[in-house]
């Protein structure tokens, strides 16, 4: 089996290896944290602060966060960074003459940590449009998703899985804890054209605009030709865990607006955008609703949007509802 390194070697340029050389090194030792569930230090628990958009922080998010952070900044080939637990972007000072930026949620799906499902850290890395040689300016990281130059998730879950893209083509790596590096399991996937699973928050269904409640009645009541159901339900609530289940089995995930929120719960730069580059990448692709959330102009850097995404087929039928 390849590992990372040896991938990231012939797949893309040295500075970008050196990023997700970062990665790998700060996602073990989240990895290791999450695997000890209570033992040792207590960062369990909320944390008892909220981030720039009103969430819950919980004690793991504020580690990771640090953890994340450190490793970026000490690769010496990231000029700055824009974390979802921050109001605002940072410049690593020393690094100004660095040619990237990365846009992270360093650990999705927090609310799961104290009950021990399934979470991750979602990334997504920008060749920057400020000038080298200096900071880093806010339009470095408000760009169109379809300017990542890579993207990617690390699973925390049965095993700790890299799910990366560098432009050409998904590709699947798991953690081997005692070399503390990851080997490639999956080369070139591919989601499913067509799936049996829709993911979507059903507790929210009389909040959903008439549209998508026809959507889901049709997912409800649809039989194959055996007379059972054609689309089952699943959602875990973590978008890292709901997203690599559809990636490699097929489906639909939707996070759409509500009247509670009418934009959406997701946020466009650290969640949509890395995602949808992955979908697109594996064959599959993400909107808004309306619009492909890669071709989107970010305004803000904790803009929130709908998510659409998923496999062509089931995709296709969401956007005729």
């Amino acid at each position: 089996m390849t590992e990372l390194n040896e991938f990231l070697a012939s797949e893309t340029n040295p500075q970008i290896a050196k990023i997700f050389s970062a990665i790998e090194k700060a996602s073990f030792i989240v990895s290791k944290e999450v695997g000890y569930q209570g033992l040792g230090d207590d960062i369990l628990g909320a944390k008892g602060s909220e981030n720039s958009t009103g969430d819950q922080q919980q004690k793991l998010d504020v580690y990771a966060d640090g953890v994340l952070e450190r490793a970026l900044r000490n690769s010496g080939v990231v000029a700055g960074w824009a974390s979802e637990e921050s109001d605002h972007f940072v410049s690593f000072e020393g690094n100004e003459d660095a040619a990237y930026v990365v846009v992270i949620d360093p650990l999705d799906g927090s609310s799961n940590i104290d009950v021990n499902v399934s979470i991750g850290t979602i990334f997504g890395i920008y060749e920057r449009v400020s000038s080298r040689r200096e900071k880093v300016m806010a339009q470095d990281f408000l760009q169109p998703g379809r300017r990542q130059v890579a993207a990617g998730y690390v699973l925390y879950s049965v095993s700790t899985q890299l799910v990366l893209s560098t432009g050409h083509g998904v590709h699947v790596f798991t953690l081997e804890p005692w070399k503390r590096s990851y080997h490639r399991i999956l080369d070139h996937v591919k989601t499913p054209a067509d799936g049996k699973v829709y993911s979507i928050n059903e507790v929210n269904f009389d909040d959903f605009n008439p549209r998508l409640q026809r959507f889901v009645q049709y997912c409800r009541d649809k039989k194959n030709e055996n007379g059972k159901r054609r689309y089952t339900g699943r959602y875990i609530g973590s978008l890292v865990a709901d997203f690599h289940r559809n990636l490699l089995k097929g489906g639909v995930y939707v996070y759409p607006s509500t009247g509670e929120a009418p934009s959406g719960k997701l946020r466009l730069v650290y969640e949509c955008n890395p995602m949808a580059y992955l979908i697109e990448q594996a064959g599959g692709y993400a909107t808004d609703g309306e619009k492909n959330i890669l071709d989107l102009q970010p305004t803000e850097l904790h803009q929130k949007s709908p998510l659409y995404l998923g496999s062509k087929v089931m995709m296709d039928e969401v956007m005729k509802a």
